[in-house]
């Protein structure tokens, strides 16, 4: 018989007002869900892992649990709002839950990343390993290398991108040229301007990636200067006479740009043209698409290309346990470089590369294929 479990996991905490819920901060509870079947006891968990989506009811726990392993979902601190999102908090979240697993007597634990969980998931098990981040990009705690981190057995990037902040830039529109006002565009450096069509000439897109590289750093730089005036006293929003916020929000336009939306030549596969969040123009101003709302210090730990340490082709080669890489012909949102990235970085051979022919990022309309990516991970599992 399955059943279905919900996990009570102890949250840590640093301090900083960084959770919108009251009631969340005070619990000091980040949530887990897992499945597993009681007439087939295993020694096997799997862990899926993403920075701030809702995994309680991911696709895949069910049809794991019915193949005799158990499957568990994790919610972090940031479930549901990434905005003021600190990836090194993830990694305490997810140590948090691999503890809690081995309490409950699970031997091996197999930590998945699964879209956006791919780049965190590199960075936990890379620091289990061979802890050496002291604070976050701005200098925060917490201190991974005084922390406890139980590494995993196994490690999966599943329907992965290498990194938040790397497919943010990738999306960013560079023809935006005051961060205040969207419509104010640069022709030469916008894909979505009349008359251009695909698919895109080289120098274009060469231009195209350099000018998104450029944009993410200038607002980086914004981001570090505002910090620096908030600590000195010299920000606007300083009062020489009582307390200052030392964080602030602010909105990005335009994070659903990366030409290969349309232009299917780039990074071929066997994917439609378009985004997760519909028209690609459309999404690229839309509220719910990636990371328009953000604070100064969540840019730094989560957006910044340079500064995110959720970065897997950085931080595979570090990891010494078994890595799998699954990927779909057919994703909009995870590409085909983004696979093989991940598995070229990995520094030894007990790696594997699965692509399932005709899977889109979340098995839409396909349930058959999200069941062969679960035969795959209990096979390689077993082995």
């Amino acid at each position: 018989m399955l059943t279905r479990e919900l996990l009570a996991i102890p949250m840590s905490a640093d301090g900083r007002i960084d959770i919108n819920s009251g009631v969340a901060r005070l619990s000091k509870t980040i949530w887990g869900v897992l499945w597993r079947d009681d007439a087939a006891p295993t020694d096997t968990v799997f862990l899926f892992v993403h920075p701030a989506s809702n995994f309680l009811g991911h696709y895949a726990l069910e049809p794991l649990a019915r193949r005799g392993v158990a499957a568990a979902g994790l919610a972090t601190r940031y479930v549901g709002n990434d905005s003021t999102l600190i990836m090194e908090n993830c990694v305490l979240d997810i140590a948090a839950a691999i503890a809690h697993l081995r309490s409950m007597g699970f031997g091996k634990v197999v930590l998945v990343g699964n879209s956006g969980g791919g780049g965190l998931a590199a960075l936990y098990q890379s620091q289990a390993e061979a802890p050496d981040i002291k604070a976050t990009p701005a200098g925060d705690p917490p201190d991974l290398t005084d922390a406890d981190l139980p590494p995993a057995d196994l490690l999966v990037m599943a329907m992965a991108h290498p990194g938040r902040a790397i497919v943010y830039t990738e999306g960013l529109d560079p023809a935006i040229t005051d961060e205040a006002r969207p419509d104010r565009r640069d022709p030469e450096l916008d894909m979505f301007a009349p008359g251009r069509t695909v698919p895109y000439p080289d120098d274009f897109v060469r231009a195209y990636r350099q000018g998104q590289l450029d944009r993410n750093r200038r607002i980086t730089r914004w981001v570090q200067e505002q910090l620096t005036a908030l600590a000195d006293g010299s920000h606007p929003m300083c009062r020489g006479d009582g307390p200052t916020p030392d964080d602030l929000p602010f909105v990005v336009h335009g994070t659903a740009a990366d030409l290969r939306f349309l232009d299917l030549s780039l990074d071929p596969s066997d994917r439609r043209s378009g985004t997760l969040w519909g028209d690609p123009w459309v999404a690229n101003f839309r509220p719910a698409s990636l990371g328009h709302h953000t604070s100064l210090r969540s840019w730094l730990s989560q957006w910044s290309h340079d500064l995110s340490r959720a970065n897997a082709p950085k931080h595979l080669p570090r990891v010494s346990v078994p890595v799998m890489v699954i990927s779909g012909s057919a994703d909009v949102a995870a590409f085909p470089s983004h696979a093989r990235s991940m598995y070229d970085a990995v520094a030894h051979d007990r790696r594997e590369w699965v692509e399932i022919a005709g899977a889109d990022h979340y098995f839409q309309g396909r349930p058959d294929l999200a069941e062969r990516m679960c035969d795959h991970l209990v096979e390689w599992a077993a082995r």
